[in-house]
């Protein structure tokens, strides 16, 4: 049996090619955030048969709205630290679980009532995904293709926003409204499943709690050929210490922490608006109802292109060579929305732009997170941020419609709605940890 004594897990990983184990944790992480999508826009989706087979007036769900967000908010400030203390792998497993049974509760409500708490208690497990699932593909990916990796698996949360609406579309006419949580709610338990047998933990984690053995475990399913080896030292390139919330504030990390979450705030703040307001802010342009509802998706197509090009921009160039330009260019796109009334070639245009830079924006403010923090920080680090940034997307769609009755004209509500994004570039200028090369 040949012996290595020892192998520092970092750079081996750094220095092996993305092999089939790799592909198949992104795929599972890819899944998880496509359903993750799904899931927080399905109430909109069947919101009009629900509303019909109810008796209910629309401003009735606006608290059912509220609760799927304020859950979401909440899971990810709860479960990212539970990750850094349990594993990564634990803690994909019972929010998939947690999310998938409220999905397929929520099926069955019979009251309004019952239907705010479970789609907040469903929003709590929902928080826990996505920072997880970035943290651990994060962890299995080589240095030159990390945040690629990240933000091609956050891409799966518009895809899923999206297939969300045609499954609605084929299910509501043909099975009721309830059918479209009974599917969301038996789709996650199923890659439950596939996850109990598939998915890592990272060997990080397992490296910083003193889990040799389990390390070991997971470094030969890997890489099979490990198997005949025997390793008599695992270690990591950084140091190992256990970590907590207020540990984020340490070690010079203050600076860093209140910026990611401003980033955040401010970047949810605009998409979150966009995303909302946009076809019915385009209806008031004079656009059909149909090219109002295309302007809206336009939004998310350019954030599907965004989310996959700039990720690959950002291992190639760095965060601030990539992000700065990008939020000044959000900026100005949003500010000319404004400008151009129901000429939908230039609307879709900028449209296609804003979603580019601020949908395709978010992940790449979680990737900055991720490459910033340490292991033992590193789900705390970016669940905190998108649970602080979480506020503002319920601030948006809000705000929007307080300036709204205050019959704020179009330009100078696009004008504002631009300043986020100013903030965001010059915030990103401001940060240190953007200048620097991406990093494990």
């Amino acid at each position: 049996m040949a012996q290595a004594s020892s192998l520092e897990i970092d750079v081996w990983l750094d220095q092996r090619p993305l092999g089939g184990f790799q592909r198949r944790l992104l795929l599972l992480c890819g899944l998880l955030m496509i359903l993750d999508g799904v899931d927080v826009q399905a109430m909109a989706y069947v919101a009009p048969a629900l509303l019909a087979d109810w008796g209910l007036a629309k401003p009735s769900l606006g608290p059912v709205f509220s609760a799927g967000l304020l859950g979401l908010l909440l899971g990810a400030l709860l479960f990212s630290p539970l990750a850094d203390r349990f594993g990564r792998r634990a803690l994909l497993l019972l929010c998939t679980l947690w999310f998938g049974l409220g999905m397929l509760a929520t099926a069955f409500a019979a009251t309004l009532e019952h239907l705010l708490w479970l789609r907040f208690l469903t929003g709590l497990g929902l928080g826990g995904i996505m920072p997880n699932a970035m943290a651990l593909a994060g962890e299995y990916s080589p240095l030159r293709r990390r945040v690629s990796m990240m933000m091609l698996i956050s891409c799966g949360f518009t895809v899923g926003a999206l297939l969300g609406g045609l499954l609605a579309a084929w299910l509501v006419p043909a099975h009721g409204w309830r059918a479209v949580f009974a599917v969301g709610g038996a789709a996650p338990l199923l890659l439950a499943l596939w996850m109990w047998r598939q998915l890592p933990e990272s060997l990080q984690f397992l490296l910083s709690r003193q889990r040799r053995e389990q390390a070991l475990f997971w470094l030969r399913r890997l890489d099979p050929a490990m198997s005949g080896t025997t390793v008599s030292c695992l270690t990591l390139r950084e140091p190992v210490a256990a970590a907590s919330l207020p540990h984020l504030f340490r070690a010079g990390r203050a600076r860093l922490t209140l910026t990611l979450w401003t980033l955040s705030f401010l970047n949810l703040l605009l998409l979150y608006f966009l995303s909302n307001w946009m076809p019915a802010l385009a209806r008031d342009a004079g656009l059909d109802t149909q090219s109002a509802i295309l302007a809206g998706a336009a939004l998310q197509l350019g954030g599907v292109a965004g989310t996959l090009l700039l990720g690959i921009w950002i291992d190639r160039l760095g965060f601030l060579r990539v992000m700065l330009p990008s939020f000044a260019l959000a900026a100005a796109a949003v500010a000319m929305l404004g400008q151009l009334g129901a000429q939908q070639a230039g609307l879709f245009g900028l449209l296609f732009a804003a979603g580019f830079c601020v949908v395709g924006g978010q992940p790449a403010i979680n990737a900055l997170a991720a490459n910033a923090y340490p292991t033992s920080l590193r789900a705390t680090g970016v669940g905190w941020s998108l649970g602080v940034g979480r506020v503002g997307s319920v601030l948006g769609p809000w705000l929007g419609g307080e300036l709204l009755r205050q019959d704020w004209s179009l330009a100078s509500l696009f004008m504002l709605a631009a300043t986020p994004a100013l903030l965001a570039a010059w915030l990103v200028w401001m940060c240190p940890q953007a200048e620097r090369p991406v990093a494990g």
